[in-house]
Parts: C-alpha cells; sequence; structure tokens
C-alpha cells in the first residue's frame, strides 16, 4: 500500500527516550564518517554522487542521492518498487531520472527550468535518527545564488525520509525566510515500478481533468469517467481536486494505495513512445499543487508535505 500526504500545519511528535535515537548536524554536507546510526550510511553512489542508504530492522531498504534530495531506490522482500529510468545521468550537472524527484518552486514548464531547480541542486543533512529499527535521515535545501538567479527569494526547505517494513514516508516543510512573499507550485514526481501494460489507477473517477496531450500549452478540459484509469497510450493529464485516496496496481502484483491531505491534485504521465526504451517499464502518479499555487508571506512556514508508500502483494503464481 502507498500512502501520501501533505498538510499546511505542522505535527510534533514526543517518543519515548529509550526507543529513540537521534544525531543532529550543523547544515553542512556530512561525510559518512558523521552518520553513526548503524541503519543509515553515506556512501558514494553512481558518478561519485553521495548517497544515503536507510536499512529497516525489518529488511526494506532505502536509497536517496544528497543531489536533487532524490530518492532512487525503495526495496521490500527484495523487490524495488520505485523505477530509475536507463538514460538517467548522475553526474550532478542534470537531474535524476526517476524515482522521487523534486519539483520545487514550479511544476512543469514555466519562466524556471522544467519543474523547478530543487532536483538540481545539493541538498545537505541536518539530522538522522532511529525508532525502533526504522530509520530517518532529515536533508536540507537553502537558497544559493543559483536559486536566485531564476528565483531571487530565501527559503528553506528540510526534506525527512523515513523506512519502515512495508512503508516509505516522506515530509517536506518548506519555510519563507526572505522579507517579502513568494508563491510556488510543487509535486513528488513519483516513478513507480510497473508493467504499463496492466498498470491501472482506481479512484480518480469523476474528478475535473486536463489533458495535456497534445498540446501541454493548451490541456482540454475533461471529466474522469472510468473506475480504473489505465495507460494505453501516452498519457499526461492533471486530475483536479484529486481524492484523498488512490490506489495503484502495478501489474506486477503490488497493490500501493496512496493517501494525501492537501495535495490538491495528481498528475498520471506516461511517455509511451516518446521515451521507446523504457516506457513499458513504468508508470508516474504524481501529488502535486498544480491548479492554484501556495502563497507564503515571509518569515512563514507553509506546508508539510507527508508522503507515506506502503505495499502489499499478491502472488503470481
Amino acid at each position: 500500500m502507498v500512502a501520501a500526504s501533505i498538510a499546511c500545519s505542522f505535527s510534533t511528535l514526543n517518543f519515548p527516550a529509550k526507543a529513540r535515537r537521534d544525531n543532529r548536524f550543523s547544515g553542512v554536507a556530512m561525510a559518512s564518517a558523521s552518520v553513526n546510526l548503524d541503519n543509515v550510511k553515506v556512501t558514494e553512489g553512481l558518478g561519485n554522487l553521495q548517497k544515503v542508504i536507510l536499512t529497516s530492522a525489518h529488511g526494506s531498504e532505502a536509497e536517496l542521492y544528497l543531489f536533487g534530495g532524490c530518492v532512487t531506490s525503495w526495496k521490500v522482500a527484495n523487490k524495488d518498487l520505485l523505477f530509475v529510468r536507463p538514460d538517467a545521468v548522475f553526474n550532478g550537472q542534470k537531474p535524476i531520472s526517476g524515482g522521487i524527484p523534486h519539483c520545487f518552486p514550479q511544476f512543469g514548464p514555466g519562466p524556471l527550468q522544467q519543474h523547478g531547480f530543487a532536483r538540481n541542486m545539493n541538498w545537505s543533512i541536518v539530522k538522522s535518527e532511529s525508532l525502533e529499527g526504522n530509520p530517518t535521515i532529515t536533508l536540507e535545501l537553502n537558497d544559493v545564488l543559483y536559486s536566485r538567479s531564476m528565483w531571487d527569494y530565501s527559503f528553506q526547505a528540510l526534506y525527512k525520509v523515513t523506512l519502515d517494513k512495508n512503508s516509505l514516508s516522506t515530509e517536506l516543510n518548506i519555510k519563507n525566510t526572505d522579507e517579502k512573499p513568494f508563491s510556488f507550485s510543487t509535486a513528488l514526481h513519483t516513478y513507480f515500478s510497473a508493467s504499463v501494460v496492466g498498470a491501472s489507477v482506481r479512484g480518480l473517477k469523476g474528478c475535473k481533468t486536463l489533458n495535456k496531450d497534445p498540446d501541454p500549452k493548451n490541456p482540454v478540459e475533461g471529466k474522469e469517467e472510468r473506475d480504473d484509469v489505465t495507460f494505453p497510450g501516452f498519457v499526461d493529464c492533471v486530475y483536479l481536486d484529486a481524492p484523498e485516496e488512490l490506489h495503484l496496481d502495478n501489474g506486477l502484483g503490488d497493490f500501493i494505495t496512496i493517501k494525501n491531505t492537501n495535495w490538491s491534485d495528481t498528475v498520471l504521465w506516461n511517455p509511451h513512445l516518446t521515451m521507446e526504451s523504457c516506457y513499458k517499464d513504468f508508470v508516474c502518479v504524481e501529488n502535486a499543487k498544480y491548479n492554484i499555487p501556495f502563497h507564503m508571506d515571509l518569515l512563514e512556514y507553509c506546508i508539510e508535505h507527508n508522503e507515506k508508500i506502503e505495499c502489499s502483494f499478491n502472488s503470481l503464481d
């Protein structure tokens, strides 16, 4: 089951001291020696980029790269439920194509680079902890000359990733640290491993749609009439005011439930023959704030994005 939520408020969790190990760090990128939890490791990944490996006491594993703050792998029972495209580049110059990329402060095309700059910057580790064998890592992104050359605002983004037995949870907090307000759109552009011919999403029936095929600049308005939305060809469709719970059958025997709060929209995407080498192996189901951007006054926390992905399996025997 996969669950995802985004809320415009903050929650405080209090855990028993004996059950929790907690390491805090300054807001600078850390070497692996700085993380001294057994189930949180910083190592060298592809292209000599730093990556974090999270290992749950229950056997699941996740990997994320500090470049882009991008989760690239989530394995349950040794099966990876996320997908990284074969054309993905790990050189620190181009966003990683796959996993769970960030879209911030712009989703899609616009005055900034496609999907904004957060997926094309180095994040730093500020905290790691372990609760009952479940590891958590918190990353931070702040404005720099590179970001301000495109979007002249000061901000702080904190991104927490927690691994459990059958779940992967993320929490994204954005703070306006500038002296002027700003607006932004955002999304988690999640790539799920799938058999595209058998994949389907349930729960979108009745939603207003913006179909970006064939012209993404002039999407066609409509209404979803299907109980189970499939991927028969090129798909690039925004579902406005999407429900709080969706169900993905990835066509590989895995069932994923996506729950969300305050992510107002959902995007389904599959490139079909425009990406012939791999389109059959994934679908994107994205929680997004697309239609009405967030507006933040100065020194204000605006949102808390929480995404929890849980998976249940179905035997294919």
